[in-house]
């Protein structure tokens, strides 16, 4: 996660399963990199953002040329961006790190859920496995390999990784500040809480965040879980993901 007074950016790294990538370097150095590209790439306010998240993208692929990054599975990642530019807020979002927007007439949430479409049996396989299990072990590398094949393709999904064609296949757009109280950039380690386990409405999340900030949010994550460590309730790839939240206000 990385942020500027008008620029927030949120970045999940997609998950290997203990698969070989083709990278020396892992996935935690793909996302520390490319953030900070990022941020330098959308510095310019009117640079658009799919053109910032391209530029980034060609960059990094040009630090490690050592390593092969045609391999299917060379480290990937989600992106979130919300920028504040001229009275407006641009975003882009790669895969299912959302944005949710909180205005006077409820929460617009902005998102790419096409992964979720796609190889629904390896998905519901994973998911009648219990985590840390060897059965789960198994079935999610099964699901990862299978996905690493439409990864970035017509056929399948699309996240950043090593080529910046990725960045023009984002959901991206404009929306007029007036009217938008506050935002939320976020993994969709964070967003589960409302979109798989219901346990909150995106109400109380922003709730949580004016009185509590990031912190207190992934902490009621937390617990959720823990009230399911083994995934019986809510069958899921882990435990508990990655979670990070940028709380914007304005």
């Amino acid at each position: 996660m990385a942020g500027t007074p008008t620029l927030a950016v949120v970045l999940d790294g997609l998950s290997t399963a203990g698969l070989t990538t083709g990278c020396r370097h892992g996935v935690p150095w793909y996302v520390a990199h490319l953030g900070g590209h990022l941020v330098a790439a959308l510095a310019d306010l009117d640079r658009p953002l799919s053109e910032g998240l391209a530029g980034a993208l060609e960059r990094v692929a040009a630090t490690h040329p050592e390593c092969d990054l045609g391999d299917p599975g060379t480290p990937s990642a989600t992106v979130a961006i919300l920028r504040h530019r001229h009275g407006v807020l641009d975003y882009l979002v790669l895969a299912d790190s959302p944005i949710v927007l909180d205005g006077p007439e409820g929460h617009t949430v902005i998102t790419d859920n096409r992964v979720d479409e796609i190889l629904p049996d390896l998905r519901a396989e994973v998911e009648r496995h219990e985590t840390h299990t060897q059965g789960h072990r198994e079935a999610l590398q099964r699901l990862v390999l299978a996905q690493r094949q439409v990864r970035n393709t017509t056929e399948g999904y699309w996240v950043a990784s090593s080529s910046p064609e990725a960045a023009q296949h984002a959901v991206t757009g404009t929306t007029a500040m007036e009217g938008v109280h506050s935002a939320a950039v976020m993994s969709d380690g964070v967003s589960r809480l409302v979109t798989e386990y219901g346990m909150a409405t995106w109400s109380e999340v922003f709730a949580t965040l004016q009185v509590g900030g990031p912190r207190e949010l992934i902490e009621a994550v937390r617990k959720v879980e823990a009230t399911d460590p083994t995934g019986i309730r809510w069958p899921r790839y882990k435990s508990g993901d990655d979670a990070a939240v940028a709380y914007c206000r304005w």
